[in-house]
């Protein structure tokens, strides 16, 4: 085992294969659908809850995980030998993730003698928060230290994008999660919008006529803010819309330098939110000599 160990949730929506590949604990948020508490990825499946979800009357709603989630976490680790731990959670401006995180924090370290954890608000969601815990696991798997680990996830922040459509913003508009992209909600039904993220907070990135045309945008934001020459990691996500990502993907290759491919599906609890259906890229870039 490693020196520092990874934890985050199941909104980072990392696929399980890498998971278990990489050890990166992960907690499950709580989804309340029909009088049911469901935790995310653990009695909500992917598949299942995406029908379920285009069925439903009444949109779902979620929860973060709670103080004591996270600190039975880190208790279980500390447990197994851990002393450091880097927890890495999803833009506190849309979760109360991060804060509760962070009593959590205080609890371990008030309680289990030697622990140390860094906990982290990467001001961002889904893949671009996997990408950062996969790189920390892969750093903590090479030996690095706590403040090594740590600064490599802070200086992905700035750098992580995603950039993301469907064909409404009715799930984040209900949900609350809209964000800066209020205005787009009463586009005309053939408008596909473009979101991405910036500070934490959802941004409306642009509209288009038809999703081929809103995947041509997607890649033309991507490579503008890469640069032709730009290598970068990327993941296409995307809610019970395997098909679309995989169209994103075509594109996405034949303008940039891809090092590094992940394909993930959203987590239910993510998926409330966006709604089935939405395909787009998590990505950052790479440096030449990396």
């Amino acid at each position: 085992m490693p020196t520092v160990a990874i934890v985050t949730d199941s909104c980072a929506s990392i696929p399980e294969s890498i998971l278990e590949a990489l050890g990166i604990r992960w907690v499950p948020y709580y989804i309340h659908m029909a009088g049911q508490t469901l935790r995310d990825l653990v009695t909500a499946q992917r598949d299942t809850f995406y029908r379920a979800l285009l069925a439903a009357k009444r949109l779902p709603t979620t929860a973060s995980p709670g103080p004591g989630d996270y600190y039975r976490e880190y208790e279980r680790l500390a447990q197994e030998g851990v002393q450091e731990i880097v927890s890495i959670h999803m833009t506190s401006a849309g979760s109360g993730a991060y804060q509760a995180a962070k009593v959590a924090q205080t609890m371990a370290e008030e309680t289990i003698p030697g622990l140390r954890v860094e906990v982290i608000d990467t001001l961002n969601v889904a893949m671009c928060q996997g990408w950062m815990a996969i790189e920390a696991a892969r750093s903590a798997l090479a030996g690095r230290s706590l403040a090594d680990v740590a600064g490599l996830v802070r200086r992905m922040i700035p750098t992580a994008r995603m950039v993301q459509t469907a064909d409404t913003l009715r799930y984040l508009y209900m949900g609350g999660r809209i964000g800066k992209a209020k205005h787009l909600v009463g586009s005309f039904l053939n408008i596909k919008p473009l979101i991405g993220m910036d500070k934490g907070v959802i941004v409306p990135l642009g509209t288009a006529r038809s999703r081929r045309r809103a995947y041509e945008l997607m890649v033309d934001i991507l490579e503008s803010s890469v640069g032709q020459a730009g290598r970068i990691k990327v993941a296409y996500v995307h809610a019970a819309a395997l098909e679309e990502a995989e169209k994103i993907r075509k594109l996405v290759e034949q303008r940039v330098q891809v090092v590094e491919t992940i394909v993930a599906e959203l987590s239910p609890a993510l998926g409330v939110h966006s709604g089935p259906g939405t395909a787009g890229v998590c990505y950052y870039s790479v440096p030449a000599d990396a």
